[in-house]
């Protein structure tokens, strides 16, 4: 559905080299050390950074030259990016048309995702008269109300305590699965990536080393450094 072929990117000197493939359905979690390049890989699936060279394709056509807006990518990052002034309604709304002129169809998508989410109640209440897991529930609903087929998440839950991380990750499975869509998530979280991914990549000095299912994200793992990096995290 998505690859990422031979792209190379050079930053500071320093060069990034990564081959992976999205498949349809699934959710790939990034992992590594820091320093790894995973937001690197994201930002460039993303289109906010230009590769030095390779190719990212969508269902065979390249992305390459595209803005982000163009790309069929919904994003959420772990700054929820709510604008103050604007009610829950329209922050969400904003994902749907950047001047907020929506139809009537449009407008019963925003309360239909405001209510996958738990945030019925409090349509026209503003960011500051919320709490943080209801913020990030907010940028969640207007991330997948846009119906993109694939989802960009930038550790977007690290700031939140386990238990309301737990939550908003089993959100994040449960409407990937009811609208067919692929993610692919960076996070440090051991615990977030066997709770809700179907595959992991591993990185290490710019590189995808391994891409493996879920299950072989393991503290005894073959690969030494996968092991080790296992053991830190858990």
């Amino acid at each position: 559905m998505l690859v990422v072929d031979q792209v190379h990117y050079e930053y500071q000197s320093d060069w990034f080299a990564f081959d992976v493939t999205l498949k349809k359905g699934t959710i790939l979690a990034l992992m590594g050390p820091s320093g790894s390049g995973k937001s690197t890989l994201l930002s460039l699936v993303a289109g906010f950074i230009d590769p030095n060279m390779g190719d990212i394709r969508f269902q065979d056509q390249s992305l390459i030259g595209l803005s982000p807006y163009q790309r069929p990518f919904s994003m959420l990052f772990q700054e929820y990016n709510l604008f103050a002034h604007l009610s829950v309604r329209k922050n969400i709304g904003l994902g749907l048309h950047p001047g907020l002129k929506l139809t009537t169809a449009q407008q019963a998508k925003v309360v239909d995702a405001a209510k996958q989410v738990g945030l019925s109640e409090v349509l026209d209440r503003y960011p500051e008269h919320l709490s943080g897991g209801q913020r990030q529930r907010v940028a969640l609903a207007r991330c997948f109300v846009q119906s993109n087929p694939i989802w960009l998440l930038d550790e977007p839950f690290s700031a939140l305590d386990p238990v309301l991380r737990e939550d908003m990750l089993a959100l994040v499975q449960r409407l990937a699965q009811e609208r067919e869509a692929s993610v692919l998530m960076v996070t440090h979280h051991i615990s977030d990536a066997r709770t809700i991914a179907t595959e992991f990549a591993f990185m290490a000095r710019g590189t995808v080393q391994r891409v493996a299912p879920i299950s072989e994200l393991r503290s005894d793992h073959p690969d030494p450094e996968l092991a080790a990096f296992v053991r830190a995290g858990s």
